[in-house]
């Protein structure tokens, strides 16, 4: 636990996010950091973040190292910064293209639970990628 106990607030819950392809959700947390924790401390107790991990994220974990071929790399980790003065700002990323020379590859995915349709989950994720794949030429 890196915050105060009772210190931990929810300012915006659910909130509807619309995209030309997708719809999200999002919620802001905050908490006041207990003495012995810094940012860093923070940043490693949420990610890599449960909403693309699943839970028990310590085991959603290891079944993701065991099925999936590819490391996922920055998908699912945070981008943002640390300032001088101890405040830090970081998302969740959640779609990610990559460009090393002339290759490029684009990550996305879905939120899957025990009733999901796969078929369903695989055309989410096409839709997800369809606004990066279209930004760089690709098909979509």
């Amino acid at each position: 636990m890196v915050c105060e106990s009772g210190s931990v607030k929810v300012s915006e819950f659910m909130k509807v996010l619309k995209y030309s392809h997708v719809q999200h959700i999002e919620s802001t947390v905050s908490g006041i950091l207990r003495p012995e924790c810094d940012q860093f401390d923070a940043f490693r107790a949420i990610f890599p973040a449960g909403t693309l991990s699943g839970a028990p994220k310590i085991r959603a974990m290891e079944i993701i190292s065991e099925l999936e071929t590819v490391p996922r790399g920055i998908y699912g980790g945070g981008v943002g910064y640390y300032s001088w003065n101890g405040d830090a700002d970081f998302a969740i990323v959640i779609r990610t293209l990559l460009i090393k020379g002339k290759k490029a590859s684009v990550q996305a995915g879905a939120g899957i639970v025990a009733d999901s349709d796969p078929a369903y989950e695989f055309r989410e994720t096409e839709r997800k990628m369809a606004a990066m794949l279209a930004a760089i030429g690709g098909e979509n």
